[in-house]
């Protein structure tokens, strides 16, 4: 297959109130151009509906009939990302008769990861046949249920294309592709046939709800309450002795897993200390735990632009950590570029997780194409 033009699109779990939308020239196995990107926020009152809805899924947790304010944050969030493709179509000189496929991830509201006796299960709110009449295109949309039907963890999704991303920057195992959202994630690759991801614990959800708690804005921005407080050691090896962070891979967490009750009592430069500190450590002993322990991070999302954090890697996690912009990756816009690269995958029949990334039973297909 030639490659195509592919849309993707992210609204990560932290909901910072933006939707991520990229550009990406891809055959789904290799990339061939980097097109525009952009950041579409969304008005207050969606931010607003969507964390009513999360709320409301926390309270639902799978249990009986779905929250009727699902139906009606579905509806908005699927229209303004179709505004959004159609924007930065239009703004990067192309037309939707040129695009090949929307790749569509849809806001996760819920995601419970499988037990030895219980199927997990996942929520992402995004109607693809809504999008797909608006916009006139093929879209690819949910993801993830057909790995956690198969019994996998649905998550992280990233590694195929985290994968493709190191192809042209190192294949020998040293550097491995930390992702830094509401929760961290992890992609190691050897260079062969061994692609190894999964969550490593929690990144910025818990550290900007414990902000947003105390009234002192949406996040630490630049790290600052980080930076200026010392970490509560007594504190942080007691959250060190979670069995999440000794488990086996593969594993997967949702974004409330681990949260801002991490720093109850704490004032709020050594609450963020410690929770900077956690996600951190969280992250070198994920690292312990791959085949070839890597000697540098690229780091991609919101997380490297919080200067603690990443000085925070060098010190707890023990590895070089340099942001994706080091090596010409645009570290806001990967995860949006990874869903335009999995729906052309979509697209082609390819597997989109693996028994090493999801804990699926063999290389699986996903996603559904509307159009």
């Amino acid at each position: 297959m030639e490659p195509i033009w592919a849309v993707g699109l992210m609204t990560g779990t932290v909901l910072d109130g933006n939707i991520d939308v990229a550009l990406l020239k891809t055959d789904g196995e290799r990339i061939e151009r980097f097109g525009d990107y952009t950041l579409a926020p969304y008005p207050q009152t969606t931010r607003d509906l969507l964390e009513e809805t999360l709320r409301q899924a926390r309270a639902w947790n799978f249990d009986g009939p779905e929250p009727q304010i699902f139906r009606e944050a579905e509806d908005v969030l699927t229209r303004a990302q179709s505004e959004a493709v159609h924007a930065l179509v239009e703004s990067a000189g192309l037309t939707m008769a040129e695009i090949g496929v929307v790749g569509f991830h849809g806001q996760t509201v819920l995601h419970r990861a499988p037990q030895k006796d219980r199927l997990g299960e996942t929520r992402q709110l995004g109607d693809g046949a809504l999008m797909q009449s608006i916009l006139g295109c093929r879209v690819a949309y949910d993801f993830r249920s057909a790995d956690m039907r198969a019994g996998g963890q649905g998550a992280p999704l990233s590694a195929a294309y985290h994968a493709a991303l190191l192809r042209d920057v190192d294949t020998t195992g040293e550097t491995a592709v930390l992702n830094l959202g509401g929760v961290a994630n992890v992609t190691w690759w050897d260079g062969g046939e061994r692609v190894i991801a999964f969550d490593t614990g929690p990144a910025n959800a818990p550290i900007n709800d414990f902000v947003k708690g105390l009234g002192l804005g949406e996040m630490d921005r630049d790290g600052a309450l980080a930076l200026s407080g010392a970490v509560d050691e007594a504190r942080l090896a007691e959250l060190l002795k979670h069995p999440y962070l000794t488990a086996p891979y593969p594993k997967s967490l949702d974004r409330f897993d681990f949260g801002a009750k991490m720093a109850n009592g704490l004032d709020a430069a050594t609450g963020a200390a410690t929770l900077a500190a956690f996600t951190t450590s969280a992250v070198g002993k994920a690292l312990d735990r791959l085949p070839k322990r890597p000697r540098r991070l690229i780091v991609c999302g919101g997380g490297r632009h919080n200067p603690a954090i990443m000085q925070m890697l060098g010190s707890r996690a023990g590895v070089e950590a340099v942001p994706a912009e080091t090596v010409g990756w645009r570290g806001d816009a990967i995860e949006a570029e990874c869903f335009a690269f999995l729906a052309v995958r979509v697209l082609r029949d390819l597997p989109i997780s693996f028994p090493t990334t999801t804990g699926a039973p063999g290389p699986l297909r996903g996603g559904k194409i509307a159009g």
